[in-house]
């Protein structure tokens, strides 16, 4: 079991937990080890796209075709989608704008996604991550860079410039940043310049090639990045190494089993892939393979299905998407979970909307579905992995008892759970993957009272206990598996920084846990499986968070980009988003990586500028390990 570690010294049984953990970390076959090489010239314009497992040599495969024939582009993706950009039509004549898609787990044609500015059409340096895809290079020696939102369709946007202006440059990348080697300018250039992913604006200079190439191949780890061969004007077949965080010069790291321009690069997170190119005078159709970590003279892996050079490809593991997703390591199996998140309802009016968002990839809210029961704000929401609920809030003939559900893996409209104790706006939902709990609001004076159901069965709610004090709190709440935390109670007497706990397997009364960092009310809540956050409130853009497991005050984690109070929280175990909030309305929507303290950024927009919706998501810190 050598090729799969955590299975090392594994003796006949492997357990589902190392097992779980070898596919998605990429080490198990056929898992997240998708690469694809689309479109080339074979000697004319191909439109199909082959694919291959790198973990497994040999065998190449048609997946599907691109909408048009074409060359001399670029691919981006993230693990589960693929996006070509630009390209060459005609050798020596037409250019093309298009961004066209595949789904990695889906064999078929592409699908339209957007256009590119007319000066980046032959988009063969490229780079990137989860969530961002960047590509420089054009058709008349232009310096510009250009961004795409991988998840999101849409056109491209302008980044930025590169140092120099040139085509036929080689992309790699790590998570943060992204590296051009090499160009046309209109001679060969050893230049290398870099940005950061998520910073736009204008390259700047990392270093140098060992020499001065276009048209060569690249592909990278988390940490490192390798450009392949090249034309300088000979034929080139070393492999030249950087270290991406690290700006210098390149070194020699070994060398192809052949020199060659035009060809294109894929990775995982250990082996590195040259793949088809030109070989004076010849075009190829062999797959180089090398160990990213160690380099050294590459090896012979097999064959693409026709001699190919000028492909774009690129793979669902390679080297910038090795930051908590994918990579060298598996996912531990106690942080696996969802990453739909759902808001409800809200302000100002009463809107029955149901908004979705795809927690670990930025963009706009979408439209789910519809509460069953008349439109209200100020709802609470909670949730199981499998189901959502939304419960109480103001209508406009009054409070409502109601109680919706919906099963997250079925878009539509919610139907009934059952009932509150009491028609009621303002509670606060936190949940594990059993039991779901709401505390406080307005019946129509403000209560303490404490509600909870199990999740997976309808029926009405039950006393659970009371908070420590008579409160409205709208959602500011969260949870790990084992205890769940209400704060930014609007209060009577007024308390507004105070926190208090529950353990939600014991039913009983809340106890307090401490104190935010600033007193206010109608705060956001948010969770890993360790660590919730508390944002926003009244006059505010402070996120405070917490370790949930241990009783105290808040810590400062951060800022909102906008103060406002009553957004909605959603996450999963890594990204919480902050949607919405008043004064005034407000449709931002924000993020922070939870284990990482900082200020949020922008995640999208959701339809309107919304208060008071009810939050529930499928991977939030209390539905682990369920």
């Amino acid at each position: 079991m050598a090729n799969y570690p955590q299975l090392d010294n594994a003796s006949g049984v492997w357990n589902l937990r190392d097992v779980y953990g070898a596919v998605m970390g990429g080490y198990w076959p056929n898992a997240n080890n998708r690469a694809i090489v689309a479109g080339g010239f074979t000697p004319s314009y191909t439109s199909v796209i082959t694919d291959f497992n790198m973990a497994s040599s040999g065998t190449t495969t048609v997946f599907g075709n691109l909408d048009i024939a074409r060359g001399e582009f670029g691919a981006m993706s993230n693990f589960t989608r693929c996006v070509f950009a630009g390209g060459n039509e005609t050798p020596g004549g037409t250019n093309s704008n298009t961004l066209d898609y595949v789904q990695f787990a889906t064999k078929g044609n592409t699908a339209n996604f957007g256009t590119i500015g007319a000066d980046s059409q032959r988009t063969q340096g490229v780079g990137g991550n989860a969530t961002r895809g960047v590509f420089t290079e054009g058709t008349s020696d232009t310096n510009q860079i250009q961004y795409i939102t991988i998840n999101s369709l849409g056109n491209a946007v302008d980044f930025g410039d590169r140092t120099l202006s040139g085509t036929y440059a080689a992309g790699v990348t790590s998570p943060t940043r992204t590296c051009f080697g090499g160009a046309f300018t209109p001679s060969t250039s050893n230049v290398i310049d870099f940005i950061e992913i998520a910073t736009t604006g204008n390259a700047v200079d990392f270093g140098d090639l060992s020499n001065s190439i276009r048209d060569a191949g690249g592909c990278s780890s988390s940490t490192k990045g390798v450009f392949m061969g090249g034309i300088t004007p000979s034929y080139l077949n070393v492999l030249d190494l950087i270290t991406i965080a690290s700006q210098g010069n390149a070194t020699d790291y070994g060398d192809l089993t052949s020199a060659a321009r035009g060809n294109t690069g894929v990775s995982n997170s250990v082996a590195g892939f040259s793949c088809g190119g030109e070989t004076s005078p010849a075009v190829v159709e062999t797959i180089n393979k090398f160990v990213i970590a160690t380099g050294g003279t590459a090896t012979d892996f097999g064959d693409l299905l026709e001699p190919t050079k000028n492909s774009a490809s690129n793979s669902a593991a390679h080297g910038g998407l090795n930051d908590g997703y994918q990579g060298t390591r598996p996912i531990p199996f106690q942080e696996v979970g969802g990453d739909l998140g759902l808001f409800a309802g809200g302000s100002p009016g009463t809107i029955s909307t149901m908004q979705s968002i795809q927690i670990s990839t930025t963009g706009n809210s979408q439209d789910y579905g519809d509460l069953s029961s008349a439109g209200r704000f100020a709802v609470a929401g909670a949730g199981s992995k499998t189901r959502g609920l939304f419960v109480g809030g103001e209508t406009p003939s009054g409070n409502v008892n109601s109680m919706d559900y919906v099963t997250f893996s079925d878009e539509g409209n919610t139907a009934d759970f059952g009932d509150l104790s009491a028609a009621k706006r303002g509670a606060a939902g936190l949940s594990n993957n059993t039991r779901s709990i709401f505390g406080g609001g307005r019946d129509p004076s403000v209560t303490n009272v404490i509600d909870y159901v199990t999740t997976n069965s309808l029926g009405n709610a039950a006393d659970f206990g009371n908070l420590t004090a008579a409160a409205s709190t709208t959602n500011g709440s969260f949870s790990s598996n084992t205890r769940g935390l209400f704060s930014g109670f609007n209060t009577v007497p007024a308390a507004p920084g105070v926190m208090d706990y529950v353990t939600i397997s014991t039913t009983g009364n809340a106890a307090d846990f401490g104190d935010l960092t600033v007193s206010r009310y109608g705060v956001g809540g948010a969770s890993s499986t360790t660590r919730g956050l508390f944002a926003g409130g009244v006059s505010s853009n402070v996120i405070d968070y917490v370790t949930i497991s241990s009783t105290g005050n808040a810590t400062d984690f951060g800022d909102l980009t906008v103060a406002r109070y009553y957004p909605s929280g959603v996450s999963n175990t890594l990204r919480a988003v902050f949607a919405g909030g008043e004064s005034p309305y407000q449709n931002v929507m924000d993020y922070v990586t939870i284990a990482s303290t900082s200020n949020a950024s922008d995640f999208g927009d959701l339809i309107s500028g919304l208060a008071g919706m009810g939050p529930a998501s499928n991977g939030h810190g209390g539905l682990v390990g369920g």
